[in-house]
Parts: C-alpha cells; structure tokens; sequence
C-alpha cells in the first residue's frame, strides 16, 4: 500500500518546464499562417507567368514585401518546431538526436535568412 500523495507520486516523473510553451508557439504560429498565406498567395499567383519587371514591381510594393518576410519567417519558425518534435519522439540515439536537431535549427534559420534577403532586395532596389 503506497500512503503517498497524488503530487509525490508524479513528482520526476516529467518534464513541465517549456512543453507548454512551445505547444503554444506552435498553434499562435499555425493560426498566424492562415492570413498570411492566403495574403501571400495571391500576389505570388498573380505574378506567375509574368514579366520580371512585373514581379520586381508586386514585391516592390511594401505591403506585398511585408507580407512575404512575415510568410517566410513564420513559416520556418513552425517548420523548425514540427521538425524538433519529430526529432525528439523517434529519434533515439542522443548524439543524432543533438546532431538533427543543430541541423534543422541551422537549416531552417538559412533558408530563412535566404528568403528574407531575397525579398528584402527586391524590395529596397526596386
């Protein structure tokens, strides 16, 4: 017979220090990518097929530029954090899980910063 509390048994047996916090970011990140995307899509869809020129000019407009960068940083955040918890759940070995998870922080973070200067060009030469 076990006389010990309800909180003394639970007590180790879990980690309750940023589970939370990271389940959050990412549902605000997903519920922030509606709006965006379909803010996203139509500029981006409009402008297909069409001259340079053309596209130079849709993502000159800062509101379509603004738009894009936001896209893009919110989309690589929610990435970076899906990945992780993929990592985390099926990859077993700690030295590959620690290696996968440096790689996707260091992959997303790249082609991030890549899309984000991509557009950011555009926008401040045009």
């Amino acid at each position: 017979m076990d006389y010990r509390t309800d909180r003394s048994r639970v007590t180790g047996l879990g980690s309750a220090k940023y589970g939370t916090g990271h389940w959050w970011s990412q549902r605000i990140s997903s519920a922030a990518l509606v709006p965006l995307t379909l803010l996203f899509i139509f500029p981006f869809v409009s402008s297909l097929g069409s001259e340079h020129a053309d596209v130079i000019a849709t993502y000159a407009n800062p509101f379509n530029a603004i738009v894009a960068i936001l896209f893009i940083v919110t989309t690589f955040i929610h990435v970076r954090q899906g990945m992780q918890v993929v990592i985390e759940d099926y990859v077993h070995d700690k030295p590959i899980r620690t290696a996968a998870l440096l790689a996707n922080t260091l992959l997303c973070w790249a082609f991030g910063l890549t899309g984000v200067f991509a557009v950011a060009k555009i926008a401040f030469t045009a």
